[in-house]
């Protein structure tokens, strides 16, 4: 007879057992950006309701700002680098493309040797990390996963580009996954719509900036209007399917953490959810910007950390990006 192949128990219900953020020292308000694209303040609040950004300087590299996070996520946690078994970090702008970030980062938090890789699934890389890490620690091929989502996007980003000089920031934020007594992370919805890959990308690819004269780098492109019109009302619908799928209402909500696109976008959803009064709803867009995958967890951290969410609270994470993808998952804040 032939032999078996053994499973692996892992936990039943897992959670997010701590959350840190970091933002880079460089604070860019829109004066700064307004005369590169013939614009004004007026316009940039009016169009996305972003007043200010973070830009990183040298030092505020992806590598340095994801361990900051990390750091803190995991003294949150109360749990050490050591204890990790897997680091997964999302991000669109490590621009070395081999060998991934994450295994730079584990060894430089003392993680050696936790299985470590990025993915790219750009502003809603970190609910697909989370997604991922919940997965693994239910399956038993983790205990305690560490979720990074981290962008540099001031380096990628053309500051004449009157569609996203405006938009896009830089910044970290990471969260620690583990096992738990009772249900902390919903099933997540997650998806792409490859049929609108040109409504958000890269200019070029790489190869065909080796084949430019002159060559530059480059820069990240959106068609504004459409990603308006299907991020407003499909990821509503999107979040209304994660509320569903983990038993949740929206009258049992206490938290909508949405991807901090952009502040029209924010309130539409709301409105569409029909969210109750008393739900905070994370505006981090108006100082901090657009970060892709680092929005959302940025935002939380920051909801925590001023007392406007509380550890317990049921939060609602939804983001969308390039691809088109997007992700949404029920969770408890730690």
């Amino acid at each position: 007879m032939a032999a078996s192949i053994k499973t692996v128990d892992g936990a039943r219900h897992t959670r997010i057992l701590g959350m840190g953020s970091y933002r880079p020292s460089r604070v860019v308000p829109n004066s700064e950006l307004v005369d590169a694209i013939q614009s004004s303040d007026e316009w940039i609040r009016t169009r996305s309701g972003i007043i200010e950004r973070r830009f990183s300087e040298d030092h505020e590299t992806v590598q340095m700002m994801s361990v900051e996070s990390s750091r803190k996520a995991l003294a949150h946690a109360e749990i050490d680098p050591a204890q990790l078994d897997c680091v997964v970090v999302a991000t669109v702008s490590h621009l070395m493309q081999t060998p991934a970030v994450a295994t730079l980062i584990s060894d430089e938090l003392g993680s050696t040797p936790a299985a470590a890789f990025d993915i790219s699934a750009a502003c809603a890389g970190f609910c697909h990390g989370v997604g991922l890490a919940s997965d693994m620690v239910r399956s038993g091929s983790a205990k305690y996963v560490l979720a990074i989502g981290v962008e540099r996007l001031s380096e990628i980003t053309d500051p004449t580009d009157r569609g996203t000089a405006f938009i896009f920031a830089d910044g970290a934020g990471a969260a620690v996954i583990g096992p738990s007594e009772v249900e902390g992370i919903g099933p997540v919805v997650w998806g792409a719509d490859g049929s609108k890959y040109d409504y958000i990308r890269q200019k070029q690819s790489w190869s065909d900036v080796l084949k430019m004269e002159k060559a530059l780098m480059p820069h990240l492109r959106m068609d504004g209007n459409p990603v308006f019109r299907w991020a407003s009302f499909e990821m509503a619908k999107i979040a209304s399917e994660a509320l569903d799928r983990a038993g949740i209402t929206v009258d049992d909500l206490d938290v909508f953490v949405p991807h901090q696109a952009n502040m029209r976008i924010i309130d539409a959803m709301a409105r569409t959810l029909k969210l109750p009064e008393r739900v905070v709803i994370a505006r981090d867009v108006a100082y901090q910007g657009n970060t892709s995958a680092a929005s959302v967890p940025l935002a939380a951290d920051a909801l925590l950390r001023s007392g406007e969410a509380k550890s317990g609270d049921i939060a609602l994470f939804v983001a969308f990006g390039a691809g088109l993808s997007y992700a949404a998952q029920v969770v408890t804040l730690p």
